[in-house]
């Protein structure tokens, strides 16, 4: 006989992700929902997206609280194909994940249940609380081990099987003693998911549905509940500003590790920050005290500078930028191309080897390869009412001190005399000075005094 095929892992499983997102966060003090409060270039919300997409989830539901617009915009944003639900009444955790009932009806073999405000769990442990589920189990429950478990609702574990979630307040002296403590996620097996939250009652001083309740009704119902563990610190919440900032530390603290353990050179790792998006090549070197905002890439070989500030920029292989550069949205810097001291560059592509090695502003350029921008260089773009664009070619010298008023096109290998207001287009291998007649009068200083 052929022998039996075995159980599908979690991967080749269809899995559902609820996201509970509805919490008020007043204790924020902010006019911004908790959610979308940002770690690392990105809301609490798209982190917890993305984990969940990279655990594996086929549809994702969010569920947000009346009014929730922004929150709504941001789910779509981030997780395009995402389902949105909204709580009208605040009537518990359980009760929020019933707003996915429709969800939960047309069916899936998982359902993992995940909190927006709880941003640093990784797809990792996602999938890993999905695998019990594939082996039988009804609820699978993230636990971790507390250093200090007051307040929090204790794992009550008997022969490898989740017995209950007793809450502190309701626990015995004995219980009290536990050490493993709820992380408040959840999966639960498609087939019987909406059975079990369905049975879960709201006998309880505050009268709503609580979503720890779902063990005891699995077990009572002869189903099998287990405990998926993780650190402690990868399930921490976020409820105030404090908390905020040890979730961005953190977060920071991953991806500097990550970045180096792909080959990267961080000279000092603690002064840089980076986003959850950055892109960083082979034996890129990022000296301290730089700054990625969301959306940059840096090719192999580049070598950022002290405190230097890029966003939504694309760096060149081998390119060096700063120290105390700038690079806006919309900068692409080719191959080898050099960024100096107090340049800011935006919305401009420069090619390969442009220098523009100390105090410029290039905005809305187009830079050929080679070409030298001086110290001292503007491109005048806007004129108080629209943008507009300044082209050189390549190998074009712009000497120091010169402002290039747009729309403007300057050919290849042309030259720009020092200090010049160009205003008009300049052809290939011409020579542009734009600037008054020196006049000397010789003498005229000749027995004049400082004033005192």
């Amino acid at each position: 006989m052929p022998a039996e095929p075995s159980r599908p892992g979690a991967e080749h499983r269809t899995c559902l992700a609820i996201i509970l997102a509805a919490g008020e966060g007043t204790r924020m003090r902010s006019a911004l929902p908790k959610v979308l409060h940002e770690i690392a270039g990105r809301s609490m919300l798209a982190h917890v997206l993305d984990a969940v997409g990279g655990a594996g989830a086929s549809r994702i539901e969010v569920v947000v609280g009346p009014g929730r617009e922004d929150v709504v915009r941001e789910a779509r944003a981030f997780s395009p194909g995402a389902g949105t639900v909204e709580q009208r009444e605040r009537l518990g955790t359980a009760h929020a994940v019933l707003q996915a009932r429709q969800a939960l009806l047309e069916g899936c073999d998982d359902v993992v249940i995940a909190y927006a405000d709880t941003p640093l769990v990784t797809r990792d442990t996602f999938a890993k609380l999905r695998r019990p589920l594939a082996e039988g189990a009804a609820v699978a429950v993230l636990g971790f081990e507390a250093a200090d478990p007051a307040g929090y609702g204790r794992l009550l574990v008997e022969d490898g099987r989740l017995l209950a979630i007793r809450e502190q307040r309701d626990a015995s002296g004995e219980e009290l003693r536990v050490t493993l403590c709820n992380a408040g996620l959840m999966a639960l097996r498609g087939d019987v998911a909406l059975s079990l939250l369905e049975r879960i009652g709201n006998a309880n001083a505050k009268g709503e549905y609580y979503l720890t309740d779902a063990v005891e009704v699995a077990v009572a119902a002869g189903e099998r509940a287990v405990v998926v563990t993780a650190p402690e610190e990868e399930v921490a919440g976020v409820n105030d500003r404090a908390q905020l900032a040890e979730a961005e530390r953190l977060a920071q603290g991953r991806l500097r590790l990550a970045a180096m353990a792909a080959g990267v050179t961080l000279v000092d790792p603690g002064s840089i920050r980076l986003c959850a998006d950055t892109r960083l090549g082979r034996d890129v070197v990022i000296e301290p005290h730089v700054v990625f905002g969301p959306g940059v890439s840096v090719a192999d070989n580049a070598v950022i500078r002290a405190f230097s500030h890029l966003e939504g920029a694309e760096i060149g292989e081998g390119a060096v930028v700063g120290p105390f550069a700038r690079l806006r949205p919309g900068t692409r810097l080719g191959a080898r191309a050099h960024i100096g001291n107090f340049v800011e560059v935006k919305n401009s592509v420069l090619g390969e080897e442009v220098k523009a090695n100390h105090l410029a502003y290039l905005g809305d350029a187009e830079i050929g390869a080679r070409t030298n921008v001086g110290a001292g260089t503007i491109t005048c773009n806007y004129d108080g009412l629209r943008k507009h664009r300044t082209v050189l070619g390549e190998d074009v010298f712009v000497g120091t001190n010169s402002s290039l008023v747009a729309p403007l096109r300057i050919g290849d290998r042309a030259y720009i005399g020092s200090g010049s207001v160009i205003t008009d287009d300049v052809p290939a291998e011409a020579l542009a000075v734009g600037r008054g007649r020196q006049t000397v009068k010789e003498g005229w200083a000749r027995g004049k005094t400082k004033a005192s």
